[in-house]
């Protein structure tokens, strides 16, 4: 008997989490270059912080990618640095942290997470090189490798209702998916000539993405435009992306810029229902400027 409750139990809680999902998707389709926008918070974070890549928020905790380069790349070579996961709290306090990745592969990437696992790509520091997949264990915060691939991937996420992670290359010009088993394990062998579907959107390069369900993922990034005269504007945005066909399916401006110009979409990214709309979580600058910066859209 205990056993179909628990089994009822999670069937309604899997339906739950589905439903408060497409509530968060039709929401996101409201915004629209005028959507106003209130700044909630702005919390200086109180850890070195270096260049920040990947965020998701765990209830009142937060999860940050950051690379820390200690040489940078040149002339095509990969440089030297660190990758790191950080954990902190509302308030900015740093409460635990990892590193990531292996000799000159140090370069996180935008992650996801599904309930269990945080989802994280690890690359060199350069277009068409390689990377290692880890899941990171919440409850643990113990990392685990997944897959080795001969192609930067610079944001992944996990669809939960494929049992399947897509990953996107340097600048998000091509997506790559590859299907897991019950086990969490790759099953997919193929190279990155034969996986890869090329992005059919250029409106903005993806810097973080995330899973929203229903075959969704939402990808926060930017373009940077520069005009004859040397004049360089960034505009930032949110795209929807339809895992089925990896085309987009919402595309919106975000028109919210940190002091010192960078787009709120630089780098990384966190997204929530709110009770008039919803809440959405920036962290654009980098180290010792780190800020994170909260921002609600009334979308009622």
């Amino acid at each position: 008997m205990k056993k179909y409750s628990l089994f009822i139990i999670l069937f309604f809680a899997v339906i739950y989490s589905n439903a408060q999902t497409t509530i968060l998707e039709e929401k996101i389709k409201k915004l629209s270059p005028n959507t106003s926008w209130q700044q909630k918070k702005s919390v200086p974070l109180q850890f070195p912080t270096f260049h920040p890549q990947g965020m998701v928020k765990v209830g009142e905790f937060l999860y940050m990618s950051s690379v820390e380069v200690i040489k940078a790349p040149k002339n095509g070579e990969a440089g030297e640095g660190v990758g790191h996961l950080f954990k902190f709290d509302s308030t900015g306090i740093l409460l635990a942290q990892m590193t990531l990745g292996e000799a000159t592969i140090y370069h996180p990437g935008g992650i996801d997470f599904d309930g269990k696992y945080i989802w994280i790509p690890v690359a060199e520091y350069r277009p068409n090189s390689k990377s290692i997949i880890y899941k990171v264990d919440i409850q643990t915060f113990q990392a685990t490798e997944i897959m080795r691939f001969d192609e930067h991937i610079g944001a992944i996420v996990h669809n939960m209702d494929n049992n399947s992670l897509t990953g996107a290359s340097w600048g998000s010009r091509n997506f790559y998916e590859w299907k897991l088993n019950s086990k969490g394990k790759i099953v997919t062998t193929a190279s990155p000539e034969e996986l890869h579907i090329k992005n059919p959107s250029f409106y903005i390069d993806y810097q973080d993405c995330h899973y929203i369900g229903n075959h969704k993922m939402l990808c926060s990034g930017l373009q940077k435009y520069t005009h004859p005269n040397g004049t360089v504007f960034r505009l930032g945005g949110f795209e929807i992306i339809n895992l089925l066909d990896k085309r987009p399916a919402f595309q919106a401006p975000i028109k919210l810029w940190s002091s010192s110009g960078l787009p709120m979409t630089q780098n990384p990214f966190w997204v929530e229902s709110s009770t008039i709309g919803i809440k959405a979580y920036f962290v654009p600058d980098d180290d010792k400027a780190s800020t994170l910066f909260v921002y609600e859209a009334d979308l009622r």
